[in-house]
């Protein structure tokens, strides 16, 4: 077996057994496909960004393909509560900013000197938290990006559709039935105050 294919079966194994301990922090058995990946990661336009947040890296399923797409100075914070993903992501991906709770990306965003970010991708299980803490969540992405700047996130259902639409333009909604689950991406973009 080559050290891909077994490195891929730890990841799985892994991501389960986290869903097994805590299924609405996880939300899923197993880490986004590349292709739920890739649909995330190619409904940014890279050169426009300089910063971004990823919410829920977990894995760092999607991580990997934003390294690969955003630009060498692009500044990355890669949020993950679970402490030994948490661990595993700071790890792997040393040159990013890591941190545990996406509820704090204000105050993390101050600690880096950021005042505002062109995109943030989230693997959260939004429908999976209490109303309040959906909203927290909301409230701090909204404060965080830029006027125009993306909120892409995916999910199992259009659970969401409603209230990412009270707080965004949604730009689009793709389904990738090639994900285990089968997901939906939301491409939002934040309504400017002009």
């Amino acid at each position: 077996m080559t050290s891909s294919v077994s490195e891929l079966i730890q990841e799985k194994a892994l991501f389960f057994y986290k869903f097994l301990r805590s299924p609405r922090q996880v939300g899923s058995v197993t880490p986004s496909s590349k292709i739920l990946a890739k649909a995330m990661v190619g409904s940014v336009s890279w050169d426009e960004v300089n910063s971004v947040a990823e919410l829920g890296a977990g894995t760092g399923a999607i991580t990997k393909y934003i390294q690969t797409a955003a630009n060498a100075d692009t500044r990355v914070l890669l949020f993950e509560k679970d402490p030994a993903l948490y661990r595993e992501l700071r790890f792997q991906y040393a040159q990013y900013g890591c941190y545990r709770d996406a509820c704090r990306l204000q105050y993390v965003m101050g600690q880096e000197k950021l005042e505002q970010l062109d995109c943030v991708i989230s693997g959260l299980p939004f429908f999976n938290f209490s109303q309040t803490v959906r909203n927290h969540l909301l409230d701090e992405i909204i404060a965080s990006l830029k006027d125009g700047g993306l909120f892409i996130a995916f999910q199992y259902s259009r659970q969401m559709k409603k209230q990412l639409a009270e707080r965004f333009d949604i730009d689009e909604i793709k389904f990738v039935p090639l994900n285990v689950p089968p997901a939906f991406v939301y491409v939002c973009r934040k309504r400017g105050t002009h």
